[in-house]
């Protein structure tokens, strides 16, 4: 795979992260009852920035969790990658009854991760209300699913990926088209 350009330094980075904060606090009329959900891996690093952001805004700190959505998977195979989803585990500390939660994820494209997570959060508790809040949406969706909060919209072919590299896991920070 080839670089083919830089999409989002780290100041676009965290550009998108201060607007997508503001959304979601103006949508939801501030921040009660909400609860922050990053799926695993990077969008853990994502929920931490937004946390971060609505605090500096509000002076509230929002509650978060982790969510590992491996068993949720419709693209599992085999046994064998079946045993080992089961090893990862999802980190939600926090009663999901009632609440707006609110799942970040780094790149939108089929849909099948974010109706994974969906389905791994009904499981959990019964939440009033999931959004979505991504922060590359590429397109191409197979099922009918919508980010309620977008970073940036990239169109992309089906022959190009995109590769979201955070301080927090990859050491860098940026988001990349490849070829």
């Amino acid at each position: 795979m080839n670089e083919k350009t830089q999409l989002l330094d780290e100041p676009a980075i965290s550009r998108a992260i201060k607007r997508i904060s503001h959304e979601i606090i103006e949508r939801n009329k501030g921040t009660d009852d909400l609860v922050l959900v990053g799926i695993k891996t990077r969008g853990m690093p994502l929920a931490r920035r937004i946390q971060s952001a609505i605090k500096q805004i509000e002076g509230v700190t929002v509650s978060t969790g982790e969510l590992d959505i491996s068993l949720y998977r419709d693209d599992l195979s085999n046994i064998d990658e079946q045993e080992e989803a089961k090893v990862n585990q999802s980190n939600i500390d926090h009663n999901l009854n009632g609440k707006t939660v609110i799942l970040i994820d780094d790149v939108l494209f089929t849909g099948r991760t974010v109706r994974a997570a969906m389905d791994a959060v009904m499981d959990i508790d019964r939440p009033k209300q999931i959004q979505l809040a991504v922060l590359i949406d590429r397109g191409h969706r197979e099922l009918p699913i919508r980010a309620d909060y977008v970073g940036k919209n990239i169109p992309t072919s089906l022959q190009e990926v995109i590769k979201v590299q955070l301080e927090e896991t990859d050491e860098l920070e940026q988001v990349s088209i490849y070829e």
